[in-house]
């Protein structure tokens, strides 16, 4: 099983290199968005720059794990060679598994544009074993959202998977408060923020990284958040299984 999912994982690695464009996509807009709003106005405060530099990796990773996942199985259900590896004796574990793994593994591709600018334009500052642990806060954080586009990839064409998940992200992204401080958000967004699952992966990035103190009720709403798409993305799957093999 486990030679079948690393076969899986680099299939779809080689899919991504050959067609980069989601990749560069994640890695280099929030990249862009660092240079352009984080280093001018908050590269010289070092807790402000790495908080920042925490939201801006983050934002990357959610495009790879929310955009990029939702639309891949979409457009696979759509393809002829997808029913038949369903009936397959390994069942569907190696396939999705292959894809998370791919999915994480651009994560991690993601952070380094952001990283590197931070250290080199800005005042951000962490020691080796945060740095490690926001690492794995970030790749935790991701899980709910890859579940997310599980969902949407599962309940929809492929069409309409670009769209829906675009609408989510960007709006999850400001309420959340990746790319304005929660203090700066307007009155009834701040209200709202903390039960967005994008704010409790900050919480949880920002005071890894950063020494900050993390909101409770973010926390535990990220919690819920998860518990809630992976049971909506297993029922997705039951639900597309039954629609074509019944």
């Amino acid at each position: 099983m486990a030679e079948l999912i690393a076969a899986h994982a680099r299939l779809f690695l080689l899919e991504q290199l050959r067609v980069p464009v989601g990749l560069l996509a994640s890695a280099l807009f929030p990249a862009i968005s660092f240079v352009a709003f984080v280093v001018p106005f908050a590269g010289d405060d070092p807790r402000a720059a790495t908080m920042a530099a925490g939201s801006m990796i983050f934002f990357g990773a959610m495009a790879g794990a929310l955009i990029n996942l939702s639309i891949t199985v979409a457009q696979d259900r759509e393809q002829p060679w997808n029913p038949y590896l369903r009936t397959l004796p390994a069942g569907p574990l190696p396939r999705f598994a292959g894809r998370i793994l791919a999915t994480l593994a651009g994560t991690l591709v993601s952070v380094v544009p952001v990283l590197l600018l931070a250290v080199l334009l800005t005042e951000a500052t962490t020691t080796p074993p945060r740095l490690l642990l926001g690492l794995g806060a970030l790749l935790a954080g991701v899980v709910p959202f890859m579940l997310m586009g599980l969902l949407i990839g599962l309940v929809m064409a492929a069409r309409a998977a670009i769209a829906v998940s675009q609408v989510l992200f960007f709006p999850m992204a400001i309420v959340g408060g990746l790319l304005l401080p929660p203090r700066m958000l307007p009155g009834f967004v701040e209200v709202v923020s903390p039960y967005v699952p994008t704010r409790g992966v900050a919480e949880l990035l920002w005071a890894v990284t950063a020494g900050t103190t993390p909101d409770a009720v973010a926390i535990v709403s990220l919690a819920g958040w998860t518990v809630v798409l992976a049971v909506a993305a297993a029922w997705a799957y039951r639900r597309d299984e039954g629609r074509r093999f019944s």
